[in-house]
């Protein structure tokens, strides 16, 4: 595992670096052109920073809190990203929030886990994780999306598929209230729910990276998430314009902002599961999935009180059923603490029709 390394390699400090200065660069200058094209390789170059500081830092502090310290991050910078969007767009932006974090449920629990599933099965045929924490983490989902996605569009307070002030005040400690007692689970009640189900994996016996080489991926890693963000949101005026000529749905701005800040879980995950670790996989995946709504919600809402802001929560009829699709196979392929290549091929089937019908409505 990388984190045994005892120095940071070149690359690791030198793309977060490099995502600074295109920063400055594009502040002094504005976007396009061939600064454009380097704000591109600056993103993708930053996430592969991000995941190699993130394993370093969670090989240090050991699982399940290792997978904590990308999720939580990487979703409180994508909040923030959110939420300056609703001020900065006003009325414009009302159905952001809802369009984003759907999109990233839909990217975590279909395109992330099949893909890991079925990267993890061609590898190593069947892989098991603890089936209790898989359990704990779907019925917060089920709770959470339910709550917040779904209610909406059948309350009657407010016309349409809103939430009136002291509902969207309900909806947002509900919210925190789920996460938080899912945190207190995962780390201190029944932590071994989260551990690896044979006790151990890949890297287990490797030494862990010293506190001096910790606190400089800390360090590394939270410069290279503020940059994964801010290079995500000076794209996003390129990114909306192409899907605008192209004639997409603006609904598709809210995936591509979900998948830019979801691309350092994603290969994070991905790797865990190629190494036969799929236990910290599924903990990744299902803990940032729950940290983007436990975190975000509560965040939409507060904006939306206080400076009067429209929010648009609930889903339409197409976004409901392919909702309920992903949470009903989510149980099936997570009941049974095993996994196959089918499971993966049968989410990345329903990531495929997300991505088609959010084109093709």
């Amino acid at each position: 595992m990388v984190a045994a390394i005892g120095r940071i390699p070149w690359w690791a400090w030198t793309w977060p670096l490099f995502a600074c200065v295109v920063l400055v660069l594009q502040f002094l200058l504005g976007s396009g052109g061939p600064l454009a094209a380097a704000e591109t390789f600056a993103l993708i170059a930053t996430v592969f920073a991000a995941v190699y500081h993130a394993e370093v830092v969670a090989h240090r502090v050991g699982e399940p809190f290792g997978t904590l310290v990308l999720a939580l991050a990487v979703t409180i910078i994508e909040v923030a990203l959110i939420v300056s969007m609703m001020i900065t767009h006003g009325n414009d932006s009302a159905v952001l929030a809802r369009d984003t974090v759907f999109a990233a449920v839909m990217i975590v629990c279909n395109g992330i886990v099949g893909l890991c599933l079925l990267a993890g099965g061609m590898r190593h045929r069947e892989q098991v994780f603890q089936l209790q924490g898989a359990n704990a983490a779907l019925a917060v989902l089920i709770a959470l999306t339910t709550l917040t996605l779904i209610f909406p569009n059948v309350t009657t307070t407010t016309a349409g598929p809103t939430f009136s002030p002291s509902q969207l005040i309900f909806a947002a400690l509900v919210s925190l209230i789920l996460y938080g007692s899912f945190l207190f689970v995962q780390t201190i009640r029944h932590r071994d729910y989260f551990l690896p189900a044979d006790g151990g994996g890949e890297g287990t016996h490797a030494p862990p990276p010293t506190n001096k080489v910790a606190l400089q991926s800390s360090a590394l890693l939270l410069v290279s998430l503020v940059a994964v963000v801010a290079l995500a949101k000076a794209l996003t005026p390129i990114m909306e314009f192409g899907i605008a000529k192209a004639g997409a749905p603006k609904s598709v701005v809210g995936i591509v902002i979900a998948g830019l800040v979801l691309l350092p879980e994603s290969l994070a995950s991905f790797r865990a599961a190629s190494a036969n670790r799929l236990q910290t996989s599924m903990n990744l995946a299902l803990g940032s999935v729950l940290a983007s709504i436990g975190l975000t919600i509560p965040s939409v809402a507060g904006v939306s009180i206080l400076l009067h802001r429209p929010l648009t929560l609930g889903l339409g009829p197409k976004e409901t059923v392919l909702l309920v699709l992903t949470l009903i196979v989510s149980i099936i392929t997570l009941g049974t603490g095993r996994t196959t290549v089918l499971q993966g091929i049968v989410h990345l089937v329903i990531f495929a029709a997300f991505l088609f019908l959010s084109i093709v409505p």
